[in-house]
């Protein structure tokens, strides 16, 4: 098949849909890779590098001819119109939030995949971009947290005195929250953690992180990872039992989504009043509204003392190892929906259905032998 990487058009993007390595490995299977001219840079991937590895480096009008277009970051509409009749995309493309890309990609009878709506079942957990993405934004959240602190993480004896470890508190463990707790811990701090979900304590705790228990039976629905629905009853329970760690924490980390929703605010304005002096908090679910009340996408902001970082597109900070692990899962996804004949459209598979988004009319012409 015919693949094309594009050059990602979301300012301050630094990842690419696929590395040199996993170029290889496609040119090695037999497809043919056109990367769209520094595309890779962002990510410290050299136009020579893809070369090396058997992709056409090119800024040409040939880009567009693909049957299939890789992306991070959903294509703008306009530029969505310049692919190929009947081809194929995939990239993250949040469909409900992208009306227009979704009526240019039905009347270019483009079939789409879209990453974020990959199941989160065990035999695609190698395709899974959101978990791969959200695994390093949980460390870099950690990183970004130190350096605007105004104290060290770790137990300190020296001989001028003891100086106590920082007190972490983190909203939510799902990946990234998970990997925040394991980044905290290595760098010697003291870490709670807070989840609607009863079933992560467990989880928790094997990482070395204090779980704050709220009793409630039946308040909370999960789906997908995701919780989908929480009652107000056990929201208040979970806010009273918060609230003592909260106002004692050093560093602060929010990372509660809901699938498909605005993110739940977890910590209010009249909370953050009563907040340490100094301490820290980062939003990581800020572009979806935000868990703090207070903070503001892509801004450094203090309140009553209290510094809020409305972090976005934490990934795209480590762009080397996103987009390392980001092509992995499109390698793999790819592979799975594909053979050398191309893409096989079974439309039984629980993965196939999952992800596609829009399907073009061309789906029922290759389908897999019985």
């Amino acid at each position: 098949m015919d693949l094309t990487v594009l050059k990602e058009s979301r300012p301050g993007e630094n990842r690419v849909a696929l590395s040199p390595a996993v170029v290889q490995s496609l040119v090695k299977a037999g497809h043919k890779i056109q990367v769209e001219k520094d595309a890779g840079l962002g990510s410290a991937f050299t136009n020579e590098a893809y070369q090396a590895a058997g992709a056409e480096v090119t800024d040409g009008t040939g880009l567009y001819e693909a049957d299939l277009f890789l992306m991070v970051n959903p294509p703008e509409a306009a530029q969505a119109e310049r692919f190929k009749k009947g081809s194929a995309l995939m990239s993250f493309i949040y469909a409900a939030q992208n009306q227009e890309l979704m009526d240019v990609l039905k009347g270019n009878d483009m079939t789409a995949f879209a990453m974020e709506e990959v199941p989160r079942i065990s035999r695609a957990q190698s395709m899974d971009a959101l978990s791969s993405q959200a695994n390093l934004a949980g460390y870099k959240a950690v990183i970004l947290g130190a350096e605007h602190l105004s104290r060290i993480f770790p137990l300190m004896m020296t001989a001028a005195g003891t100086v106590t470890p920082a007190k972490i508190l983190i909203f939510g463990a799902g990946v990234a929250g998970l990997q925040a707790i394991a980044t905290a811990k290595r760098l010697g701090a003291v870490v709670e953690v807070s989840d609607v979900r009863p079933e992560t304590k467990e989880q928790v705790e094997s990482l070395g992180g204090k779980f704050i228990e709220v009793k409630a039976d039946n308040a909370v629905q999960v789906e997908g990872g995701y919780a989908k629905e929480v009652s107000a009853e056990f929201l208040q329970k979970q806010k009273e039992a918060v609230e003592k760690s909260l106002f004692q924490a050093d560093l602060v980390i929010t990372t509660a989504l809901v699938r498909g929703g605005k993110a739940p605010v977890l910590i209010t304005p009249e909370q953050v009043e009563k907040m340490k002096y100094g301490s820290v908090i980062v939003d990581m679910a800020v572009e979806q509204g935000g868990n703090c009340g207070l903070s503001e996408a892509g801004q450094v902001v203090e309140k009553h003392g209290v510094k809020i970082i409305g972090a976005t597109n934490l990934p795209s900070t480590l762009a080397t190892n996103a987009s390392e692990l980001y092509a992995k899962n499109i390698q793999n996804l790819f592979s799975h929906l594909a053979d050398e004949k191309g893409f096989k459209y079974d439309m039984e598979d629980e993965i196939t259905t999952g992800c596609m988004v829009n399907r073009g009319s061309n789906t029922s012409t290759n389908q897999p032998q019985s």
